[in-house]
């Protein structure tokens, strides 16, 4: 579980996000992200019933991108939230193809600190 200081949990907030925020479309989700004036980074994860009926289908797609957040969460700029909107083919993928998209996409758009090697 993410901890609560790095989520989006006010309806106020992810309708913000939604409307005033920056977007980039990806194959398989897109990301939304405005300013925040925090000094960390939160994230919200929207996965609508058009993805799946099941909610137990739409909650694993939740799972998986929590984890990979949480995995990542120091990769990502801090300051902003984040609105992590998803498409039907994101069901097909397993969950390190998920993961690569997911951070190829915050990547290629500089959501993400430049990686040293």
């Amino acid at each position: 579980m993410l901890k609560k200081k790095y989520r989006l949990t006010k309806n106020k907030d992810f309708t913000h996000v939604a409307k005033q925020g920056q977007v980039v479309y990806g194959e398989i989700l897109s990301i939304k992200w405005i300013k925040n004036n925090l000094d960390y980074s939160r994230f919200g994860i929207a996965v609508s019933l058009k993805i799946d009926k099941r909610a137990t289908r739409r909650n694993r797609i939740k799972r998986i991108l929590r984890a990979i957040i949480r995995e990542h969460i120091d990769q990502f700029i801090s300051g902003f939230d984040y609105l992590i909107l998803t498409t039907p083919k994101i069901k097909e993928l397993t969950h390190k193809q998920i993961e690569q998209k997911f951070l190829h996409l915050a990547q290629k758009n500089h959501l993400l600190h430049k990686i040293h090697d």
